[in-house]
């Protein structure tokens, strides 16, 4: 659906955005528009695309290429929604023409790159943070309510999963790549998962790995173990070939469980725990429920209000909704699944950057 503004927010920010495909038009630009912000410049080379811009936002200027977008004066803000395989490239591109940046996740297709970025970014003093929008959802809010507040005791275990069944693969670039042109699950809802896994139980310090290329060209089914610091294990799993769902989620711990039983892009959802209107989930002790925490305020729009927020602050870099920092190391624990599912062991995370 084209992105419609609240007539009773101001635009302010003048945002150019690159790419307008699946993330550019159906993610970020809706909530660029709902957070006050203007989408000013738009750049796509496919005619298609910039018809869409046009009749979308009428206001915003179409041009073809990133370098064009960055010779429009008066920017504020730069959103790279290009294919994962270039955001490491583009993004360097930004930080040199001096352009405070949002890169949609991941911010690059290994660990290494993504610290050249980083690195880059501080060099130059461009503010940089990462697209982790489902930082700002329902779930996450109450996984961290459960946390915080022992509502199954000690966790023991946490399994967060992202099931759907496309036994037929869409037609797009992020089935048709290979992993190191950014293909695939790993570097897709992956870095969602383990992102959250890392918020809620800290770094991840070794990994199992079991990856499957079955019906694309890189991975369409992935399975992670994680082992926190804080001593939690932690199930990550995403796959487009599963044809019954699982919970999206399940912590378990020393007084019960909480289930998010909700599959909020697959009609074949598991439901058996399925939200129950603004109560996220269910605590689950053996035959005994009850309703989750209650989550009303999560909006993805408020990552794009944090980036405005941190862009008139003092300290832009260290206002930003998601330290880039953070990136590194989910793409850290995702270089090392790939060593593990290679050779069939359990890897050792390295974060390139961290003191040892």
């Amino acid at each position: 659906m084209p992105p419609t503004a609240s007539p009773d927010t101001p635009a302010s920010l003048r945002v150019g955005l690159v790419g307008y495909g699946s993330a550019g038009r159906g993610i970020h630009a809706p909530l660029i528009v709902r957070a006050g912000l203007q989408v000013a410049v738009v750049s796509t080379s496919n005619a298609q695309r910039a018809d869409e811009v046009r009749a979308d936002l009428p206001a915003a200027e179409v041009v073809p290429d990133l370098e064009t977008l960055l010779a429009v004066d008066g920017l504020d803000l730069v959103v790279l929604a290009s294919p994962s395989g270039v955001h490491a490239e583009q993004a360097e591109r930004v930080v040199e023409a001096g352009i405070p940046l949002v890169v949609d996740k991941p911010l690059a297709v290994d660990a290494s790159a993504a610290l050249g970025v980083v690195d880059l970014a501080r060099h130059h003093g461009v503010p940089l943070t990462v697209f982790n929008n489902r930082r700002f959802d329902p779930e996450l809010a109450a996984l961290r309510i459960v946390r915080d507040d022992d509502l199954v005791g000690e966790i023991w275990r946490a399994e967060y999963r992202w099931d759907r069944w496309r036994p037929v693969p869409k037609q797009r670039w992020r089935e048709q790549v290979s992993p190191e042109q950014g293909g695939g699950l790993l570097l897709d809802l992956q870095t969602h998962l383990v992102d959250q896994a890392v918020l809620l139980h800290g770094e991840v310090e070794s990994v199992y790995a079991e990856l499957d290329a079955r019906t694309t060209t890189a991975e369409d089914d992935t399975f992670l173990a994680c082992h926190h610091t804080s001593g939690v294990v932690s199930h990550v799993m995403a796959s487009s070939v599963n044809g019954s769902p699982g919970p999206r989620a399940r912590v378990s711990g020393s007084s019960g469980s909480f289930v998010i039983g909700r599959q909020v892009d697959d009609v074949s959802a598991f439901t058996e725990f399925e939200n129950d209107g603004d109560a996220v989930g269910w605590i689950v002790r053996g035959d005994e429920r009850e309703r989750g925490p209650v989550v009303t305020d999560a909006d993805q729009a408020d990552f794009y209000r944090a980036v405005a927020a941190a862009l008139g602050s003092a300290d832009p870099q260290s206002a930003m909704p998601v330290d880039p920092r953070d990136a590194v190391h989910v793409l850290a624990v995702l270089d090392a699944a790939r060593i593990s599912a290679r050779d069939r062991r359990v890897v050792d995370v390295v974060t390139p950057g961290e003191t040892p």
